[in-house]
């Protein structure tokens, strides 16, 4: 093959080794893709004219779609979740619930975990609150140090697989299918994992109790009143907000745009309710909020200039020659793709593998024919490649834990108490990673996780 032929595969690599360079991502994208269209028009092969084409997908694309509107609104709804006490009542509702059963503080942060990940989408957010609200407490009960860090850090990264997920949505939007598809085939692989954490927690417990003493009889409400007050002040709010801003897109009342619009003024009641919402808070949750969604959306416009650069330097087709020549077949295929998504979860954040790997290989995967594995599932529509998606969802999950570069390490290490080691915290979450790969490894030998729910109820 001629060097032009390869200048995709060379945009890959520079686009790799600029990603360890600390520079913005969203200009590392745009620039790799701006650099290799003037390259190749040096070389003969392109007319960078073409480029005009590209603010025209921009504005006429990505910043008109109003899917993405969701975006903002699901930030600022879980920011003011964080700010309003929620999850701290939240908690403490869940300790007393869980007090009789091995492990119970540990199981009630990961439910805690699975209820946030339903309102809020921001890994940070979710790993820092989760750490400051629970590892106090955990340390106070004498629990084993990496059992309480991996707790925490897995059940807060469960935000981006359970809808309704930020990621979600952009995943949607670059593969053109429908986001309550994608929110609905996301439910069962969430909850999976979150199944996965408890019995591994509870059996670990029960064979070594002396990991996580249970909580003290005096702790919580000593009257009935006071518990069921404790459960509608603690508990009801917050499923109440999941359940009417996931039951309206489900039901087909709202679309997500809508309902996360319902969601961010559902949890600014909330903050009201709780005597949280003052000026400070409101400026520093739409601060925060505004600060995200610009980073998402600078991201987004660098992706769009790589990926367009990519197909005109005829990238799809030498991955398609690729593929035809190595002859794996499309479960090949597909545990290659799997595999790379792990590997780059050690380096990368999610935004970035998203961006780089499903506009390039979603396509492809969609023309892949998985025979009888999927041929139960033709009412979904689309079903190899919802699937295919929600495969990456369900592996990105390692993206945060597997060091060196593990984001929710860092954000743990960033507000942990002196004592908690990053040794501690790389211990914890091994068992952890492995249960996610043995998630991710179900839903592609059942598929029927990922496509009963979307076939059932669409």
């Amino acid at each position: 093959m001629t060097f032009v032929e390869l200048l995709p595969i060379f945009m890959f690599v520079a686009l790799g080794v600029l990603l360890f360079s600390g520079f913005p991502v969203a200009f590392i994208l745009g620039g790799v893709g701006l650099g290799f269209a003037f390259l190749a028009q040096e070389l003969g092969t392109f007319n960078v004219s073409r480029l005009v084409i590209i603010p025209n997908r921009i504005f006429g694309g990505t910043m008109e779609n109003p899917v993405l509107v969701a975006i903002p609104m699901f930030i600022f709804m879980g920011t003011m979740l964080e700010k309003s006490g929620v999850a701290k009542d939240l908690l403490h509702c869940l300790q007393v619930l869980t007090r009789r059963v091995p492990g119970g503080l540990a199981l009630s942060v990961t439910l805690m975990g699975t209820i946030m990940a339903a309102t809020t989408g921001i890994i940070g957010a979710s790993v820092v609150m989760m750490t400051l609200l629970a590892l106090p407490v955990m340390l106070e009960r004498n629990y084993n140090l990496p059992l309480a860090t991996g707790t925490i850090a897995s059940s807060g990264t469960l935000g981006i697989l359970i809808p309704p997920s930020i990621m979600l949505v952009i995943m949607s939007d670059l593969l053109s299918i429908p986001v309550g598809t994608v929110f609905v085939a996301a439910i069962m692989p969430g909850l999976l994992l979150a199944a996965l954490y408890a019995v591994y927690i509870l059996v670990l417990c029960r064979l070594k109790p002396g990991l996580a003493p249970p909580l003290p009889a005096e702790i919580g409400p000593t009257s009935r009143s006071e518990f069921w007050l404790m459960i509608l002040k603690s508990f009801v709010p917050p499923v109440f907000l999941i359940s009417l801003v996931l039951g309206s897109i489900f039901a087909g009342i709202a679309t997500p745009t809508e309902a996360a619009g319902v969601g961010a003024v559902g949890a600014t009641l909330l903050a009201i309710l709780n005597r949280k919402l003052g000026f400070s808070v409101l400026q520093d949750v739409c601060h925060r909020s505004a600060l995200t969604t610009a980073m998402l959306f600078g991201i987004f416009l660098g992706a769009t200039c790589f990926s367009l650069v990519f197909r005109w330097l005829g990238g799809e087709t030498l991955i398609d020659e690729f593929i035809a020549w190595a002859g794996v077949g499309p479960w090949g295929i597909l545990f290659v793709l799997m595999g790379m998504v792990f590997f780059l979860g050690f380096f990368f954040d999610w935004v970035e593998i998203t961006l780089i790997v499903l506009p390039v290989f979603g396509p492809i995967v969609g023309r892949l024919d998985f025979g009888p594995h999927l041929a139960g599932f033709e009412g979904v529509g689309e079903a190899a490649l919802i699937w295919f998606t929600i495969l990456v969802s369900t592996n990105l999950q390692t993206s945060f834990l597997t060091p060196p570069f593990g984001f929710a390490l860092f954000y743990m290490k960033g507000v942990a108490p002196p004592e908690v080691t990053i040794q501690h915290i790389y211990k914890g979450i091994i068992p952890f990673v492995l249960l996610q790969l043995i998630g991710l490894a179900l839903c592609m030998l059942f598929p029927g996780i990922v496509l009963w729910l979307p076939d059932l109820l669409l």
